[in-house]
């Protein structure tokens, strides 16, 4: 279990591979500021250019970023028949995508076959598996969860993200349902020899700098991931993610200088899952 005293924070780009537009923003993210790791959407229409992307970034964390909603499946789509809506995707409201996999037996079995897939389509890319986590947080579905953390020890994936927000933000909608949820994912992945963060906050919605600066200038103990959704450019019709999201306004926060500093004045603060869970299994093997 990685050390509570310690202090680390993971600063990640979700999305990646779904755009180039937000290709652009984790490439530029990592290289002038403070950004240290992807989540990879490996049906993403950008998906090739997110990959050669990330074989240029050797720093780069890349996690696999599992998506059973809002997303094309990597599978054909006549074998996930039970999962998708008849233009061939998995639906964009998870709502519609939960109530499948709690009602038929057969959903439940085509999703742990295009989970499979997606794992599998990760692996030949030749990245190194930095993380796994859900589209909309979809892995805490009780369907979706076992074979996840299954999935993750056989394809060697060193953590995986718990979605759990801090109490200050215990007001969001249907919050309280998903830290329940969040905890019990932590409870599983850490007994199967899983590394999880300790808290997951979101700079979104106005905050993002705000946010970074706070948590970087003061870091709270354990492993914390901030989460956002960076774009190069500003929405435009046909764009795959929301028209309210400010992913520009994402973009400059990350790339304030201000971070810069207050990183650098705390060396070996920002990481990726990969590296706290090497540091993590070192210690323990030091005191064996």
């Amino acid at each position: 279990m990685f050390g509570r005293a310690t202090r680390r924070i993971i600063v990640t780009a979700d999305d990646f591979g779904m755009d180039l537009a937000i290709n652009e923003a984790v490439e530029a993210a990592h290289r002038e500021g403070v950004l240290t790791s992807a989540s990879l959407m490996v049906t993403g229409r950008a998906v090739d250019d997110a990959v050669a992307r990330a074989r240029a970034l050797p720093e780069l964390g890349v996690g696999l970023h599992l998506a059973l909603v809002d997303a094309a499946p990597a599978l054909p789509p006549g074998k996930v028949r039970e999962l998708v809506e008849k233009d061939g995707r998995f639906p964009a409201d998870p709502r519609r995508q939960a109530r499948r996999l709690f009602s038929s037996g057969l959903a439940r079995q085509q999703a742990r076959q295009e989970m499979r897939a997606q794992f599998a389509r990760f692996r030949q890319t030749e990245l190194a598996f930095d993380y796994v986590d859900g589209h909309h947080h979809f892995h805490l579905h009780p369907a979706v969860l076992p074979a996840v953390l299954l999935l993750a020890k056989e394809f060697g994936v060193p953590a995986v993200r718990v979605p759990l927000e801090p109490a200050w933000n215990r007001f969001r909608p249907g919050l309280w349902l998903r830290n329940l949820q969040a905890r019990r994912l932590r409870r599983r992945a850490r007994k199967v020899g899983l590394l999880c963060n300790d808290r997951l906050v979101p700079a979104a919605e106005g905050r993002a700098l705000a946010t970074l600066q706070r948590l970087l200038g003061a870091p709270p103990r354990g492993l914390t991931e901030i989460y956002l959704h960076p774009a190069a450019r500003a929405w435009q019709p046909g764009d795959p993610w929301p028209a309210d999201h400010d992913g520009e306004a994402e973009l400059r926060a990350l790339r304030d200088p201000s971070l810069n500093e207050l990183a650098a004045a705390k060396p070996g603060l920002l990481a990726t899952f990969r590296a706290v869970a090497a540091e993590t299994a070192a210690r323990q093997s030091q005191r064996t």
